[in-house]
Order: C-alpha cells, then structure tokens, then sequence
C-alpha cells in the first residue's frame, strides 16, 4: 500500500513524539512493503511565529490532498497565558477539523496490566476497564458565535447543534458499540441545555434501527464522577465537544498517563491521527516526554487504511516496551530511557518481532539492545 502523510509535527514535544511515530510507520513500511510518504508543514505556535497564521494555506491544502494527516501537538504559554492574543494555535486546530469536516473524535482508554500500579485509581476500581469515548468534534459552543463587548466585561459563546450533526456521529457510536458489548451510554446535561435535549431526542431516535444495543444517559457531572468510581461500566461513551474534551481528558489517568492515549478524528473523506496531550513545553528538548500515544496513534492509521496485522505489530512492540519498563519517566521515575530510546525500541522490535529469544529483561536491563 502506499499511503502519503501530511505530518504536522506542531510545538513543544510535537516534533519529538511525531518523529517516533514515523521510526515505527518506516520500519512497518519496510517489513511488509508499504509505501508511507511524508510531507511536513507548520502548524500551531511555529507557524504563527514564521507566517502570523495558525494554520497556513500551504498547510491546509497539503492536509486536504493527503491520505491521512498525522498531528504532534499544538500550543505554547506566551498564548495560553496572554487572555488578549487575539491569534492563537488552537484556531488553526478548529479550522483544520473544519476544513477536513472533521466532525467524530474517537479516544480508546484501556489500560495497560504492567501499568495498573502507575495510575493513581485503585486496581480493583480499574483493572478490565476497556472503553471507548466518541467526542462530536466540529460543533457545539466551540465553533459558535462569540462575542465581547467593547468594555471587556461581558462575554457569550453560543452553542448549537443540528440534527444532521448528531446523527452522523451517533450512527458511528452505536456502530462502535455493535462490534463491542453492545452498550452505549449518551452524556448531556439535558435537565438544563437544549441543546442536550436535542442529543437526546435524535440519539434516542437513531438507537431504533440499533435494537441490539442497549442506550442509557447520564448527566455530564455525574459521568465524570463514574469515570472515576466504576470506569468499567461504560463501553460506548457518546457526547457533545465541550464535554467530551473535558471526559476524554479526564479518563486519561485511568491508564496512568496521559502520555497513552492517542485518537482518531474522522471524517466523510478526511482523518487525523494524534496523541490526546498537549504540547508539554516545559519538556520540549529534554528527551522526557512519552512517546507512546504518538505512536499508537500510527497504529491507528494503519487499522484505519485496514492494515490490521500491521497495527497488531505496533500494539505488540509497545506492550513489550511497557512489559521491559523501556519507557519514560512518567511511568518509571528513575527510568533512563528517553523519548527517543522508546521510539528505536519500537521500531527495532517490528524489525525483529520473530526474535523474540533477543528482546529479553537482561538484554535491555543492561544495555545490549541497540535502543541504547
């Protein structure tokens, strides 16, 4: 297969942890014969910097004449500190999901059994959680109409929704939940939004040609709460965008890091593939941040273009990294592997996946792989 790849490898940690992404897709490329092309542009923070614009024409006509878009991370402090900015790199994210028509997020949480011990929840609360949270992504309050006025003292964000929007995202929810345990719980605030009354009315009408699912609701205050007492409850979680940032966000430390977890944006036509952290300025440079949702983000992409076996790949290297405690000092503290040396073990295991015999405690313990 050959596949061309828009890369945005973005600010902070964005170009270290995308650069590992590319080592696994090269070595899969390699091994089974696939054609991956990348082609990098500016996005985010660098590009307001070099061009004065978030998301430059230059990149977003890359992104619309590509297979798939693979994103690092966008965002920087002289931005997210200064409430007067009147340009910032998150608009060049809204206006990529825009353009792309970008409108269904979809973030896999599973932990991992080596890592139970790293999250800070009880073992017995989440061991077997296994869910998948489905995120409308180009509506709501942060694409409205947003006002303030003149003085600077009283601002809105308006939030809307159509049936059209709903129902195309709930269709790919309860098609989710269909290859699953068939269960799909619907999030809203409708005791207080119309908007959530709307969701609930079109979710409960799509749920009819579902019959083999099973649809409860909660409200978004007491679901983030569940989250946290009984995370194994829950299959499909299906919401709007604010509250879906928010929960996705949340259930991240279910795994013990949020340096995990990666996602998937979908479209008609287009789709994103990236890791759901930010862009961790502090550790840009240092060789610190974790890779790994970056690179589970590349094993994505290849499910997405139905290359299953290959993707199967990646999920093994990286749980045998896990398993061998090659990971960063998020997950180990005294650990001293880097960003990078995560990256070459990945990329080294898809080459060497049959010898097994030489991915061994001892071997990388003491420093034979050649990861080190």
């Amino acid at each position: 297969m050959n596949l061309k790849i828009a890369v945005l490898p973005g600010d902070g940690i964005g170009p270290e942890v995308i650069l590992q992404a590319k080592k696994a897709l090269y070595a899969i490329g390699e091994v089974y014969n696939h054609e991956f092309v990348f082609e990098e542009a500016l996005m985010g923070a660098v590009a307001i910097d070099k061009t004065g614009n978030p998301l430059p024409e230059q990149t977003l006509n890359l992104c619309l004449n590509t297979d798939a878009v693979l994103l690092g991370a966008i965002g920087d402090p002289k931005y997210d500190n200064n409430p007067n900015a009147k340009v910032r790199p998150e608009q060049g994210l809204l206006k990529l999901r825009k353009e792309l028509g970008l409108f269904a997020n979809i973030r896999p949480i599973k932990p991992y059994k080596a890592l139970i011990e790293s999250s800070p929840l009880k073992r017995e609360i989440i061991e077997g959680a296994d869910f998948t949270i489905f995120r409308e992504l180009t509506g709501g309050a942060y694409f409205g109409t947003k006002t303030l006025n003149e003085e600077g003292t009283h601002a809105s964000d308006l939030c809307e929704y159509s049936e059209e929007e709903i129902t195309r995202i709930a269709h790919l929810a309860f098609q989710s939940a269909q290859k699953r345990r068939k269960k799909l719980t619907m999030v809203d605030k409708a005791n207080v939004l119309e908007t959530s009354r709307l969701w609930r009315k079109v979710v409960q009408k799509v749920s009819e040609e579902y019959s083999d699912v099973k649809l409860d609701f909660l409200f978004v205050d007491n679901a983030a709460m569940q989250l946290i007492l009984n995370p194994k409850q829950f299959d499909v979680i299906l919401t709007e965008n604010l509250f879906g940032d928010i929960l996705s966000d949340e259930a991240s430390v279910i795994t013990g890091s949020i340096g995990l977890l990666p996602s998937v944006s979908l479209g008609e036509k287009n789709a994103l593939f990236e890791p759901i952290h930010g862009s961790y300025p502090q550790a840009k440079g240092k060789n610190i941040a974790n890779p790994i949702a970056s690179i589970l983000a590349a094993a994505l992409l290849l499910e997405h273009f139905g290359l299953t076996k290959e993707a199967h790949v990646i999920y093994k290297a990286v749980e045998k990294a896990i398993e061998y405690k090659v990971v960063t000092v998020d997950l180990k503290p005294d650990s001293k592997f880097g960003t990078n040396e995560v990256g070459e073990f990945v990329s080294n295991f898809i080459f060497s996946k049959d010898d097994l015999l030489y991915f061994n405690n001892d071997n990388v313990s003491i420093g034979q792989s050649t990861i080190v």
